[in-house]
């Protein structure tokens, strides 16, 4: 869940420890102090007082500061915080009940326990499924953490591994190439696990800043911006989804050599060898420069492996980079964004009719969600409650085998030459709800963006695709979106984009505007073109009661000529706004818009619009 929705939902004494933390960090001067500055300038520059958006800005601007912060409490917290993170930073783990965090914990608990003692098993055995050289580099690492942590006692101090130390260690396990998971089977085999009380560690970690905790639902919730720190902080690059993503598109012999380095049983299901790669905490870009390869590969054809890798089988067409290193960086930065980004590839009511037709085809699609994602609810087929848990479309195609994949593309008649998933998402799509949930991006002419998010539009007819979906929103909001009199009054000289006929003879009229740059500013030209327009209307016995202007955002000075300029009646609504308004009027009791709740400010904000509607 989004940190702005999580703060939205919590009272002040529940966000308060995680503002203490933010404002510690601003207090300490950290490198983007003047971003934040200018964020924060009409405030009194105390968090409690600022609004949920500009501190999820702010959040955005320290984020280097917030991990080392995270590191720096995970070397003098309790012996299993690992744990602990690694179950917060698991797919479908950032909305969780009391109960069920607390059975999370205790399962994993139960299960290193006995993976630890299989674990010391095998590296004491002369022989055993591991091999000679893994056990050498399981030796060198315990016996450096053993020093480390044991060195104390010579200075009469209680045990504990500090901040220097951590950092040798950590340098140590990249070059020997362990795991996570390997890295945390030596570490508790010289440190004891202590089972902490649930109530306990959940204070802790609301103290820190790293998870919210609301006690009227019991619900814990790590926010999606915190949990990619918490990814970086642990060392994982990307989250398991994406790592599931890449995996499955691997030849089973290269999934057996990553198995057989990190002591996995590679004789195991290819989907069993594929889950317990991602749980091992295995380095991603090492798996993909030197762990799916033959040692004699050679450096040309790792390359071309992971060019194919990423433009034809991940269906990736902007990798950059000319090092192998560049381009695994290039794919590790993709997926970074697409995790940031809220659009979900198809249209929300697309991932409804997708969701809906998956349950009809595959039976057990539902179960395999929950267990995939470790979610404790049982009716989860729904767009939205998927969605706060990040989880799209895609994430949910790629739980599917190929047989699976298969049958559905059969049964739902989608091709099945090519790419399957690609097909299925291209079949939900649902443009035109597409094209709406994408009307700031066509507001701010941005090609690039809109292709990523599946969108083609020649930059030609941005402004005539911007003037369309504009009049789909207000026939969606109720209004008479009036062709016929539009054409009436307009002549070849002044065109009117766009007229709302709200009967006896009453008119509103919209102006369609999109820009690349920041800030709209051009009023003298809207000006004269509004007012001819109003003439027009005149001459045709028409009376225009409002005229509104949509771009994608506005300048200040724009917007205060336009509050003198009292004749035109003229109001702002920025494209997100627009968009907003429309999400929030589906969920009210209204069949139209009220047309009253346009005419009362110059830049209208959709806060208590939405408030009015849903009263």
């Amino acid at each position: 869940m989004k940190l702005e929705k999580i703060l939205d939902q919590l009272n002040s004494f529940e966000k308060n420890s995680f503002l203490k933390v933010i404002t510690s960090i601003i207090d300490d001067v950290p490198k983007k102090s003047k971003e934040i500055e200018a964020i924060l300038v009409n405030s009194d520059k105390d968090l409690k007082n600022v609004d949920t958006i500009n501190i999820v800005r702010v959040l955005s601007q320290i984020e280097d500061e917030f991990a080392n912060y995270v590191r720096s409490e995970l070397v003098e917290a309790t012996s299993q915080f690992d744990i602990i993170i690694d179950i917060l930073i698991r797919d479908g783990n950032c909305i969780m009940s009391r109960e069920w965090f607390n059975r999370l914990y205790e399962n994993e608990i139960k299960s290193l326990e006995l993976k630890l003692k299989e674990f010391e098993k095998e590296i004491l055995l002369e022989k055993s499924e591991i091999s000679d050289r893994r056990k050498r580099d399981y030796r060198i690492y315990r016996e450096c953490l053993q020093t480390a942590y044991y060195n104390d006692e010579l200075k009469n101090q209680d045990c504990k591994i500090t901040s220097d130390e951590q950092s040798i260690l950590l340098i140590l396990s990249k070059n020997l190439g362990l795991s996570q998971e390997e890295i945390k089977l030596i570490n508790y085999l010289i440190i004891k696990i202590k089972k902490e009380n649930i109530d306990k560690v959940i204070n802790e970690l609301k103290n820190l800043g790293i998870i919210f905790y609301s006690k009227k639902t019991l619900n814990v919730y790590v926010a999606d911006e915190i949990v990619r720190i918490l990814r970086k902080v642990r060392g994982k690059e990307i989250a398991d989804k994406y790592y599931r993503r890449v995996l499955k598109n691997l030849r089973e012999a290269q999934i057996n050599m990553i198995a057989k380095n990190h002591n996995i049983n590679w004789k195991e299901n290819i989907d069993i060898k594929i889950k317990k790669i991602i749980k091992e905490g295995i380095n991603f870009s090492d798996v993909l420069i030197d762990d799916i390869f033959k040692e004699d590969t050679k450096v040309s054809e790792k390359k071309l492996f992971i060019n194919e890798l990423i433009e034809k089988r991940l269906n990736i067409d902007h990798l950059r980079g000319a090092t192998l290193e560049e381009k695994i960086n290039s794919l590790v930065e993709f997926f970074d964004e697409i995790d940031k980004d809220e659009k979900v590839g198809i249209s929300i009511d697309g991932y409804e009719k997708l969701l809906a037709d998956l349950d009809s085809v595959i039976p057990n699609i539902e179960a395999n969600i929950r267990e995939e994602f470790e979610i404790q609810e049982e009716d989860i087929l729904k767009n939205e409650f998927l969605l706060d848990f990040n989880i799209k479309p895609r994430d949910i195609l790629d739980l599917l085998s190929e047989k699976e994949l298969k049958l559905f593309c059969e049964k739902m008649c989608v091709k099945s030459r090519g790419n399957l998933v690609t097909n299925v998402l291209d079949k939900y799509k649902d443009a035109e709800n597409l094209f709406i949930e994408n009307y700031s991006l066509i507001a701010y002419r941005d090609i690039n963006k809109l292709k990523e998010n599946g969108l083609l539009i020649k930059e030609t007819d941005i402004g005539f695709k911007f003037e369309e979906i504009t009049k789909k929103i207000f026939h969606k909001l109720g209004f008479s979106v009036d062709e016929k009199t539009r054409k009436e009054i307009s002549n070849a000289k002044n065109k009117i984009d766009i007229i709302i006929n709200l009967n006896n003879n009453e008119l509103i009229l919209i102006e369609c505007k999109t820009i690349k740059e920041s800030g709209y500013n051009k009023f003298s030209s809207v000006s004269r073109q509004i007012k001819a327009y109003i003439e027009l209307a005149k001459a045709k016995n028409y009376r225009v009661i409002k005229s509104l202007l949509i771009a994608p955002e506005f300048s200040e000075d724009f917007e205060k000529e336009c509050r003198e300029e009292f004749e035109l009646n003229l109001s702002l609504i920025k494209a997100e706004t627009l968009v907003n308004i429309l999400n929030g009027f589906k969920n009210s009791k209204h069949k139209s818009l009220p047309y009253q709740l346009l005419m009362k400010d110059v830049l209208i904000k959709e806060d208590w619009i939405l408030k009015a509607i849903n009263k």
